[in-house]
């Protein structure tokens, strides 16, 4: 088994009837929304790398880019 560790959130004691009466476990629910919550932060982090990694590089144009995978597909 892996590694795990353990949280704990505090909720409304309404919230918490609810959920015993309603047969909501909390721990797939709780894990589900914080794996979304770490993806959607990756792909920020993600997307904001590649944006000034873009900054950084010199403006090519199509027909550059284009010269350049002729070039390589005649290796």
């Amino acid at each position: 088994m892996g590694d795990y560790v353990v949280i704990a959130a505090k909720i409304p004691r309404k919230l918490k009837d609810l959920m015993d009466e309603l047969g909501v476990k909390p721990g797939p629910v709780i894990r589900k929304a914080l794996e979304e919550e770490v993806r959607r932060r990756t792909l920020e982090k993600l997307e904001e790398r590649a944006r000034k990694l873009l900054e950084k590089l010199p403006e090519i144009s199509d027909e550059e880019i284009a010269r350049l995978i002729r070039e390589d597909r005649g290796r």
